[in-house]
């Protein structure tokens, strides 16, 4: 016999009727702690016939209404109701938005938010899970608000004794679907722009096999001249490169800056035969060497569009943002330095047919200047007087050469006279350490009273001796003439304090009050050392206490340094 279409589809559930159901709920949200007792009784029993397959709703509202019993019961202290109560929220948020995710890890927020969970839930789960536990307060209005939030989502959608743990709307699946979309189109993306670097270095690398031939040709004939034009095996390739250039110019240039191509390695340096020990180049003005920039001329020629140039110029001072002082930043500082004497008004004068591009640029000046000081080198000084000389509006002299001046501290390559703006005036502050010891040792004139022989000891008359001698007595503190090198003792420490801090406790002491005390101020003996093992205690029955008269001259004798 067959079964009829409009029949409905059944379902087991664990409670035995509708007015159970009902009778569970209303006991849950009644507030009253016997009530509520009785409904987490009845959901133990569905637990018991459900197993795992109880609903989540189900389970996390019994843990969030076990939590208000046992607090309104008032036998659990406060940490251990934020601990109840913390465990039952995460395991809400972690057990609910678990359902959203489709084996795709998203965030927390954005799948709460679908769901109408504001977001001070998630960050209040945060807490719980990762930093100092909040209070309880807190943790009692987050269980409040999420039992009244699974009373409106599933609770009171429930019809009859179907079971409708699934909340998803049409509005939410139309949005998983535009998610899964936009992953779709984030992977393809991402595998077009391997392909991209993939197929960017495929041509890189055709371009460089075909100038190391040419460079051993002209080796073999000997020809030390320019290099020829490109053949036409060469010229197919640039042609390639450039229409790589308009589809994906960003993936070219950051495939360019990469080692192995205009950051050259040292096995194609010699294969140049550029000389590669450290004393061939100078970090504080650096430059190509003329074989290698006439290696790139062709490609660079060919792609030396103003956008390109501005794109590649930026690409460089930010991949020298993120590099120590090493190989690779010295050539990527090369390159801009290249790229900005190109640019130069006194370069383009001159015919060089180094060049990489002979028309005038029209950079960002401002942002050339802000990227170069916040990729501090030990060329930072040279590049910005480079970019400072060339700017079609260029900045007062006075800020040029206080710009320069920290920039030289701040990189401590010193002054560099060459590339400064004008000549510092001599009457200026010393900046530098280095400036300091120069002049010490340089022109500085000693002073007139002390030679430099004796380094700066001081020399004090008798007379002087007698006025401080005076003006320290009765006092701890004494004048020392005795000729001590100070400038080796940093300050708080004397000569033949020992290097232990513990040498600064006493060793014996005695506690007592000013009220417990008799003490003659005229006859109080002065001494030098720790007083505390010839203080001794004394009590009332040895003599009268101290009256207010003597402790108002105690407080007057007080002085602050």
């Amino acid at each position: 016999m067959k079964k009829k279409t409009s029949e409905k589809t059944r379902h087991v559930v664990a409670w035995l009727n509708k007015a159970e159901w009902d009778q569970v709920l209303d006991y849950l949200y009644s507030k009253d702690p016997a009530l509520q007792k009785h409904a987490l009784h009845r959901i133990s029993a569905w637990k018991g016939r459900f197993g795992h397959n109880t609903p989540v709703a189900v389970g996390s509202t019994a843990d969030l209404v076990r939590c208000q019993v046992l607090d309104s019961s008032g036998q659990v202290d406060g940490e251990a109701l934020v601990l109840l109560y913390g465990m039952a929220l995460v395991r809400f948020v972690n057990l609910i938005t678990e359902r959203q995710q489709k084996g795709v890890a998203r965030p927390l927020r954005r799948l709460a938010s679908k769901m109408n969970i504001p977001e001070w839930i998630v960050n209040l789960r945060h807490d719980l899970t990762h930093h100092r536990l909040p209070p309880l307060k807190w943790c009692r209005k987050g269980c409040s608000f999420v039992l009244d939030w699974l009373q409106q989502e599933y609770w009171s959608r429930q019809l009859g004794s179907r079971l409708a743990e699934d909340w998803d709307s049409a509005e939410e699946e139309e949005d998983e679907q535009e998610w899964s979309k936009r992953q779709e189109e984030e992977l393809a993306l991402r595998q077009k722009e391997r392909e991209g670097y993939k197929r960017a270095r495929e041509l890189l690398i055709s371009y460089e096999r075909e100038q190391f031939q040419t460079y051993e040709e002209l080796m073999e004939s000997g020809s030390q001249g320019l290099w020829p034009e490109p053949s036409a095996d060469l010229s197919w390739i640039l042609a390639q490169i450039t229409h790589f250039n308009t589809e994906s110019r960003e993936i070219l240039i950051d495939a360019l800056v990469q080692d192995g191509f205009l950051i050259p390695t040292v096995d194609q340096l010699e294969s140049l035969g550029i000389d590669t020990s450290e004393g061939a180049v100078d970090p504080l003005t650096p430059s190509l060497p003329r074989v290698f920039l006439r290696f790139w001329l062709p490609l660079l020629r060919v792609l030396n569009s103003p956008s390109f140039i501005g794109h590649l110029l930026d690409k460089l001072l930010a991949e020298l943002a993120t590099e120590p002082a090493n190989h690779r930043s010295f050539y990527i500082t090369a390159w801009i330095s290249e790229i900005l004497l190109c640019n130069s008004n006194r370069q383009r004068k001159m015919k060089r047919k180094d060049k990489i591009f002979s028309n005038r640029q029209q950079f960002r000046w401002q942002h050339l200047i802000s990227a170069c000081v916040n990729a501090p080198c030990s060329a930072t000084p040279y590049l910005l007087q480079q970019i400072l000389s060339d700017m079609d509006e260029p900045l007062p002299s006075d800020t040029q050469e206080n710009l320069l001046r920290l920039c030289s501290i701040y990189t401590q390559t010193g002054n560099h006279g060459n590339h400064s703006p004008g000549n510092p005036d001599p009457t200026q502050p010393v900046y530098t350490l280095q400036s300091l010891q120069e002049r010490l040792r340089g022109g500085a004139t000693p002073h007139k009273h002390a030679p430099p022989t004796e380094d700066l000891h001081e020399h004090l008359s008798p007379e002087v001796l007698q006025e401080r001698n005076s003006a320290l007595r009765g006092s701890a503190w004494q004048v020392c003439t005795d000729r001590v090198p100070w400038k080796l003792y940093p300050l708080g420490k004397v000569p033949g304090q020992s290097e232990d801090p513990s040498c600064l406790m006493l060793e014996t002491y005695t506690t007592f009050t000013i009220f417990d005390q008799q003490v003659e101020l005229d006859k109080l003996p002065q001494h030098h050392g720790n007083p505390s093992g010839l203080v001794q205690p004394k009590t009332a029955a040895d003599g009268p206490l101290w009256t207010h008269s003597d402790i108002s001259k105690l407080k007057a004798g007080l002085q602050l340094f």
